[in-house]
């Protein structure tokens, strides 16, 4: 692990003036850690929520403009019942007790994802008080992807294209990656430069997988409960060790 030395905990070897613009982490692991110390995996869950929030103070303490976190995927639906219902109420308390320590650090809170189908009203209804609550914060934008899929997203663009079409709007032959950029649930948001994915595993899980096209990927075995901001500055220290090409030589 870097030696953290710096102002506010930042290692010396960090450059501030190269940190990626966005960085999206996939917060994986929470059953393993819970299943180690004999616990429930909603256990998991819960100590998740220190790390997420250490980390949050970390992305502030750099300079990170977007950071954005799988929070619930399209196919976390297929969980037990019990561990579902648990994640949802968990979401919804940790809206109400975040968010107001988030708008006084100036973070802008968003969500990416559908907002229909078997999300609780109630936890809508926090969701759409949370970025209401935020939108004019402009230090950084959080964004948690929830009810999310990688896939469910480009379908979706897919469909308004389609009915643009149909409806005379959009001409086929006009449909290019602009196109189907300004129709992705955030538009505004920029590709991420650095995706971040603990626990060891070495995917992407149908994580903004149009979004992803271009970004350095960097896997470390620390389970997400463990996971702190300096395990961000390593991440993005070895982010700045890259050459970044975009098909170039």
């Amino acid at each position: 692990m870097t030696d953290v030395t710096g102002v506010s905990g930042v290692p010396h070897d960090l450059d501030l003036s190269r940190v990626p613009s966005h960085v999206a982490i996939v917060m994986d692991g929470n059953g393993r850690w819970a299943n180690k110390r004999g616990l429930a995996r909603t256990e998991g869950h819960a100590a998740g929520e220190e790390a997420l929030f250490d980390t949050v103070e970390g992305a502030l303490d750099i300079g990170l403009d977007w950071l954005t976190v799988y929070a619930f995927s399209t196919e976390n639906w297929r969980r037990p019942l019990d561990e579902v219902r648990f994640l949802m109420r968990f979401n919804e308390q940790l809206l109400l007790k975040r968010r107001d320590d988030l708008d006084e650090r100036d973070v802008r809170v968003r969500f990416i994802g559908r907002r229909g189908g078997r999300v609780p009203k109630r936890v809508l209804r926090r969701i759409e008080e949370t970025e209401a609550l935020t939108a004019r914060n402009r230090r950084m934008t959080l964004t948690f992807a929830f009810n999310y899929g990688g896939r469910a997203e480009i379908v979706d663009a897919v469909r308004r294209i389609a009915e643009e079409a149909k409806s005379g709007k959009l001409k086929p032959a006009k449909v290019d990656e602009k196109t189907i950029a300004r129709r992705m649930y955030a538009p505004d948001m920029p590709d991420p430069d650095l995706l971040v994915r603990t626990s060891g595993e070495h995917r992407i899980s149908n994580y903004l997988l149009w979004e992803l096209a271009y970004a350095e990927l960097y896997f470390t075995e620390t389970l997400w409960p463990d996971f702190r901001r300096a395990d961000l500055f390593d991440a993005v220290c070895d982010f700045q060790a890259r050459r970044r090409r975009f098909g170039n030589v």
